[in-house]
């Protein structure tokens, strides 16, 4: 996912064939069940793939990095471009597809062939076993003697469901329940997932709400002969599981199967595309990639351009607060814009700019009165903040740099980071990494980047803060040198964001470089050169 990014990090993992519902029981010996199916699958399905041998206990939400392995290579998913317009609203919502099928029909195959033949960034793999609903002490009691029906409706919390998949496809932060499936029962921990251009949701029971289904653009049922379903499942439960072979059968006859012909088979009539013999088919799964590619290139949004083309001539925004430009503030611009400084002159004055900006802007924050007994037991009248807490969340890579400024006057702040950049061949900004504190949404935000130009890192910076439940006018973006345009194309978008830089220059040149300007502020501090295929945000590139 995908990342979760909180990731913030958008994670995918992979399970193996069948392991779409909750079967977990107890323990007991199956040496003899394990010689029974060795019979059966020689002689009944001789091409049902190997499964590995291993026993899930929790459901696919687990966090991880985001990485999605599959077998023939690895995809990091990141790299997401704009999901919202000029105006900072969202415009383009993730294209989700609904995949349908049985218990071991090849659901997760499927979804995995798809994910790896799309060869797209930020993809979320979104499994329903983990909306199981919690198990109360009688039916925990009836699921240990197998008589718990786990593929009925009733058994998955359906409004849970609907909410995170909404949120989900608007792009917004959500955070997806790990289910345990040896006590029945949600974890503590939930996985937080951010964002994606292409949502797979697949379980049992994908198409059986009316709700779901209006949040599928695509949906897909994997119809797999009941024999090989029967089999996968077997194997499955005995080998992994540690199950005896007249548990499994017994509890396939009096809930699977049934299920499956009450709910499950009839919801085919609402699919858009059937496949046959699952990740064996290879036609089909063709089809599902070229159609969500064509509709991938319908959503492309460019902002980069429009940007520059708007908010022409239009006076400087209220939010923005500008540094007062004393003798002092313009010699040290002096220092800095000056490109024979060294590399140590520049750090030094670089930072104290840093400081008097971090100094200038929590003047900014709300303050309530507060009485304190002085040392000569007198009363003062004084100041403290109005919130909970503030939090700096710095723009890699050279937004980095004010951090140490923040954390200075600040005393024990939380720090997060967004790392954008900027597509060779698009030339529009990408969200490859994103971490943020928990809680994130009761803050103040300090959101710092050194430079900005056109304004398209920025907005995508406090889009994703706003995604994550920010308040935009908790939002203060800080920089030390932006354009005009740049200014503007913020407070278009997000009116209620405070704006504070230490000074403003009037124009930006074809390359989006701000003129004067100051250079590519990452590589001046940190005394690096980029390589030519390597773009930064907005931030440390004057554009």
């Amino acid at each position: 996912m995908a990342v979760s990014m909180s990731q913030a990090d958008v994670q995918m993992q992979q399970k193996e064939e069948g392991e779409d519902d909750d079967r977990s029981i107890s323990r007991s010996d199956s040496g003899s069940g394990e010689d029974s199916l060795d019979r059966l699958l020689r002689h009944r399905c001789p091409l049902t793939p190997s499964l590995s041998p291993r026993k899930r206990t929790t459901s696919q939400s687990k966090t991880e990095p985001p990485l999605l392995r599959t077998n023939k290579r690895t995809i990091y998913t990141a790299g997401r471009p704009p999901w919202y317009n000029v105006t900072g609203t969202t415009f383009k919502e993730a294209f989700v597809i609904g995949l349908c099928g049985g218990s071991a029909s090849g659901k997760t195959t499927v979804a995995n062939k798809i994910i790896e033949a799309l060869d797209v960034p930020w993809v979320v793999l979104l499994s329903m076993d983990s909306f199981y609903k919690i198990l109360s002490k009688e039916a925990q009691e009836l699921a240990a003697r197998n008589e718990y029906n786990f593929d009925h409706p009733d058994a998955f919390d359906f409004e849970l469901l609907v909410t995170v998949l909404r949120k989900l496809k608007k792009g917004k932060s959500i955070k997806v329940p790990v289910y345990d499936f040896t006590t029945h029962s949600r974890r503590k921990e939930w996985k937080t997932v951010y964002g994606a251009n292409v949502v797979i949701f697949e379980g049992i029971l994908a198409f059986a709400n009316k709700e779901l289904l209006k949040l599928l653009d695509m949906k897909v049922f994997v119809d797999t002969d009941s024999d090989i379903r029967l089999v996968r499942r077997l194997k499955r439960d005995i080998m992994e599981r540690g199950r005896d072979i007249t548990g499994v059968i017994k509890q396939y006859n009096k809930f699977v199967k049934p299920a499956f012909e009450q709910y499950i088979e009839p919801t085919v009539q609402v699919a858009d595309i059937v496949v046959p013999r699952g990740g064996e088919n290879f036609v089909a799964l063709d089809l599902i990639v070229q159609h969500v590619h064509s509709q991938l290139e319908k959503r492309e949004i460019t902002v980069r351009s429009a940007l520059a083309s708007a908010h022409q001539g239009q006076p400087l925004p209220e939010t923005l607060s500008v540094l007062e430009s004393t003798p002092q503030v313009r010699g040290m611009h002096t220092i800095i814009r000056n490109k024979d400084t060294n590399r140590d002159e520049f750090i030094f004055y670089s930072k104290r700019l840093m400081r008097l900006l971090i100094e200038h802007a929590l003047s900014f924050l709300p303050l309530k009165p507060v009485s304190v007994e002085t040392p000569q037991g007198t009363v003062y009248e004084g100041k403290r903040l109005s919130g909970k807490r503030i939090t700096g969340v710095s723009i890699l890579r050279a937004g980095e740099t004010m951090e140490q400024a923040l954390t200075a006057v600040c005393k024990d702040i939380r720090l997060g980071k967004i790392l954008i950049q900027t597509n060779h061949d698009t030339g529009e900004p990408e969200l490859h990494y994103l971490r943020l504190p928990k809680d994130i949404s009761e803050d103040y935000v300090i959101l710092m980047d050194s430079t900005v130009s056109t304004g398209a890192a920025a907005l995508m910076a406090v889009r994703v803060l706003l995604d994550h439940d920010v308040q935009e006018d908790k939002i203060f973006l800080l920089s030390l040198l932006m354009a005009e345009m740049g200014v503007h194309s913020v407070a278009y978008a997000f009116p209620k964001v405070r704006i504070i830089t230490t000074a403003v220059d009037k124009k930006v040149n074809d390359e989006f470089h701000i003129i004067p300007g100051i250079g590519n502020f990452g590589d001046r501090y940190f005394g690096t050169d980029a390589p030519s295929d390597w773009y930064e945000s907005d931030e440390g590139m004057d554009y």
